[in-house]
């Protein structure tokens, strides 16, 4: 029964897309969408009351913690060495104010799409002939992700580029995830939000643009390309879906092929244990995200959540509170998660999955048949690091692939200089053009 149940789940898991609203006005007082009208963009600021830092600080000391586990690695989960690492440092050491100053130093607003008030950051760069660039995050990420990279983007010239690659960056929050709306309609699917993304870009007066995803993110720009908006010059992704047909349904049955090359072997290889150890939460926001209540109820309980997302980035956020120096910090880590807390966006975000998997009939890394100019760039600790033989056939108009020698799954967060690096080399055919 066991092995009946287990071959299910990983069934499950190759056929469906597994892989606060607050308000948006300085004065904190939003009546009735205040009379707007649905193109009327609003500026927001982010000011988080005292008494909810003091309630999130006093729900971490007054945590009921879990036994420790009965291995001596990860095997069972997150350690409860690391996550009490995390809460004495979260409750005693962290600050909120610097992550919320820096966020408001950035120009933000709100505008309702297709019924929901969607946030999003907005730099324009001093350049006139900057490229406009939407940034998508994904799971369990947040626009927070991309804050490292918008100087850089936007102010080449300061940070090691030229003008010529300047970019304007809008960065929106997906829906249900950071200060957009929560959908309280059923629909909202990385297809919907795709539609959602052409809308804000024309609402923004861009003729002309390119968009980068990842996890999510990765979804959602795939699925504007799909669209072929007439502005959508090319996109970029850091985790792609181009897994072969015939590499699914092996990895369904457990065979690799004997005829992979050694880029081919590790991506099945990552791909096999992401499949069979590492994609629970997936499974579990697929099927029943109503049932997380304990993301919105407990702190540590969100939190080891979050850092369960896959194995690697798990592996280095756990080195992180060890004391050891890596492309996060301590600060960087809890800044996400405080977000998901502050905007109590625990099962909200979890829906998404919830939506995708609704009718689908592929698996989140199948190719999706994109034929815009795609460009890619395989960092070595993804769920999977695409191989270029397997990039080449899914993007027939694959314009850069290039494989990264350090970085994961939070690319931008981790390796900010190197994703930079990637989007000013990614995308210079497409200048060109201009």
């Amino acid at each position: 029964m066991i092995k009946k149940i287990t071959t299910i789940l990983f069934a499950s898991l190759l056929t469906s897309s597994v892989i606060p609203q607050l308000h948006a006005q300085s004065n904190n007082s939003v009546s009735a969408s205040m009379m707007v009208s649905d193109q009327t963009i609003r500026p927001f600021h982010l000011d988080i009351s005292a008494d909810k830092i003091m309630d999130l600080k006093n729900r971490i000391a007054q945590t009921k913690w879990a036994s420790q586990e009965l291995v001596n690695d990860e095997t069972q989960g997150v350690q409860l060495s690391t996550m009490q690492a995390l809460a004495n440092y979260w409750s005693q050491s962290y600050d909120w104010r610097k992550i919320e100053a820096k966020i408001n130093a950035y120009p933000q607003f709100v505008t309702k799409i297709d019924g929901l008030d969607i946030h999003f950051i907005h730099v324009r760069s001093s350049h006139k002939n900057a490229l406009p660039i939407i940034i998508t995050h994904g799971w369990p990420g947040s626009f927070i992700e991309q804050l490292k990279v918008i100087e850089p983007l936007t102010n080449p010239e300061k940070y090691g580029g030229k003008s010529e690659d300047a970019f304007d960056v809008i960065i929106p929050s997906l829906p249900g995830h950071g200060f957009s709306e929560k959908p309280t309609t059923l629909g909202w699917n990385p297809q919907r939000i795709a539609k959602a993304w052409i809308t804000l870009m024309e609402r923004l007066g861009y003729q002309q643009y390119v968009a980068q995803g990842g996890d999510w993110g990765n979804a959602v720009t795939e699925n504007m390309a799909l669209l072929k908006p007439k502005g959508l010059l090319a996109i970029h992704t850091n985790m792609a879906a181009a897994v072969p047909a015939e590499i699914s349904t092996a990895l369904a049955k457990g065979e690799m092929p004997k005829n992979l090359t050694t880029d081919e072997q590790m991506a099945y290889k990552q791909l096999d244990f992401s499949y069979k150890k590492g994609l629970g939460y997936a499974n579990e926001m697929s099927l029943r995200p109503q049932t997380l209540y304990a993301l919105d109820d407990s702190p540590i309980g969100l939190a080891a959540w979050i850092l369960d997302h896959d194995d690697r980035s798990q592996q280095l956020i756990a080195r992180v509170f060890a004391g050891q120096q890596e492309g996060l910090t301590k600060d960087d880590i809890l800044d996400n998660i405080s977000l998901y807390w502050f905007a109590n966006t625990g099962v909200s975000a979890a829906r998404l999955y919830w939506e995708a998997s609704q009718g689908a009939t592929g698996g989140f890394f199948d190719p999706r048949g994109v034929t815009i100019p795609v460009a890619v760039s395989a960092f070595p600790d993804e769920i999977y690091a695409v191989p270029e033989s397997w990039a080449q056939r899914a993007y027939p108009q694959l314009i850069h692939y290039h494989k990264l020698a350090k970085g994961g799954h939070f690319a931008a967060w981790e390796q900010p200089k190197v994703f930079v690096d990637e989007m000013r080399t990614a995308f210079k055919t497409v200048r060109k053009g201009l």
